[in-house]
């Protein structure tokens, strides 16, 4: 059985969540310049908000502000499922690498809710 996460750095799913913000940066650079505030500011912001939640609620004393934490970045999560959509429909570039990160985040994210969900019974 695994040690309890100190920080949420050592949360895999965080650090999951993290490399996909790199990655949705690296992959929205690329896109026009009439997109700067625009899909690519939006696509930004909600894969940072993944992370961003997961690190709020890590903290939080009760284990259902933590869940409602994580229940927002997995909204965030969605968001930015629907970007990956819209950026390829759009032709701006392939998104498989996304695709099978952001799926990657949403299965751990899944289990870290439902873990905490299980600690609460």
């Amino acid at each position: 059985m695994r040690k309890p996460a100190k920080t949420f750095k050592e949360l895999i799913v965080w650090q999951k969540a993290h490399r996909f913000v790199l990655e949705t940066y690296k992959y929205t650079k690329h896109f026009p310049k009439h997109e700067l505030y625009g899909l690519s500011s939006q696509f930004r912001r909600a894969a940072v908000s993944i992370p961003a939640n997961i690190a709020e609620g890590f903290k939080k004393r009760g284990v259902r502000d933590t869940m409602r934490f994580l229940n927002i970045s997995h909204g965030s999560l969605e968001e930015c499922r629907y970007y990956i959509i819209l950026a390829k429909d759009l032709n701006y570039g392939s998104t498989d690498h996304l695709n099978n990160m952001i799926e990657e985040v949403s299965r751990l994210l899944d289990g870290y809710y439902k873990a905490l969900q299980n600690s609460e019974s």
